[in-house]
């Protein structure tokens, strides 16, 4: 039997928007909540005490609900045991992640 080889191309994936986020994160806080941004950080309030990684459970799952992506999409990238954080999103741009963390407009 005979087989021929062709030459494969490697198979071409659309592109999926990501970004990088800085955080200044603040744990023990009264409530979850994006509190604005901080130059280039965004400052985030969460519930969760700074305990066995619960703060940063707490935070990638509220940054998933409040950017509207899937919790898989949020990953924290350094500052694991700090309070400036940097994480990867996945499915967003940078704009759009400011876009959607920006207060609503007051009517």
């Amino acid at each position: 039997m005979f087989c021929l080889s062709l030459p494969r191309r490697p198979a071409q994936f659309p592109r999926v928007a990501s970004c990088t986020l800085e955080l200044k994160t603040i744990p023990n806080a009264p409530r979850d909540q994006v509190a604005g941004w901080l130059g280039d950080a965004l400052k985030v309030k969460v519930h969760a005490p700074a305990l066995d990684g619960r703060a940063n459970e707490a935070l990638l799952e509220f940054l998933a609900a409040e950017l509207r992506l899937p919790k898989r999409a949020v990953t924290l990238i350094r500052g694991d045991k700090s309070r400036h954080k940097v994480v990867r999103l996945d499915g967003l741009t940078l704009a759009e992640a400011k876009a959607r963390l920006a207060p609503p407009a007051a009517t």
